[in-house]
């Protein structure tokens, strides 16, 4: 009666045990998925403020049309990517739409009166506070991801992966000879 007591309580132990490596890996994969839609959500941010800003310097610089082109086909790419899952996808487009913006706001300094009109410095300074939140987003999804792997490739919790169907996910990269944002001085 006892072996059959001490085999029970094994049973529910290891049931337990089961059940909590199960969830560790799935709410660790949850939370890299909102992080990555965290990046979605800022790029999507920065790309609906793109129409105003290259509206506004249109009425400047309408002669600099291929700058405003170049802003809005890189703009399309990050409305594309953000609904796709790439996360190499995500930060190539996003490194387009940054080289677009330096050019566009290197255009705008020709224009002074374009620098002290107030809807532009409201729109630039959207879009510098988008910037920050789309970093933070891309720090908050490295964080997610690193727990992650770490869980996936650690002993008890790589023992689950097969029966969760969690693997590990890339870290979020800027392109090569993107380490740094573009340099924009007004």
């Amino acid at each position: 009666m006892i072996v059959i007591v001490v085999l029970i309580v094994l049973l529910v132990l290891a049931a337990g045990f089961v059940m909590i490596g199960f969830n560790k890996l799935r709410k660790a994969d949850i939370a890299a998925q909102e992080a990555l839609g965290g990046i979605d959500v800022q790029l999507t941010r920065r790309a609906d403020l793109i129409p105003n800003l290259v509206n506004t310097v249109k009425g400047y610089a309408s002669h600099e049309a291929g700058v405003l082109e170049a802003v809005t086909a890189a703009r399309a790419s990050v409305q594309q990517a953000a609904q796709g899952g790439s996360v190499a996808g995500k930060a190539a487009a996003e490194a387009q739409l940054s080289g677009a913006l330096g050019r566009l706001f290197a255009v705008a300094e020709n224009y002074p009166q374009l620098q002290a009109a107030p809807n532009f410095m409201a729109l630039q300074n959207e879009l510098s506070d988008t910037e920050n939140k789309l970093s933070f987003a891309r720090q908050y999804y490295n964080d997610a991801v690193s727990q992650l792997n770490q869980a996936v490739q650690t002993i008890p919790w790589m023992l689950f992966t097969g029966m969760s169907g969690v693997k590990a996910r890339e870290f979020y990269q800027a392109p090569a000879g993107r380490e740094t944002p573009p340099e924009v001085s007004f």
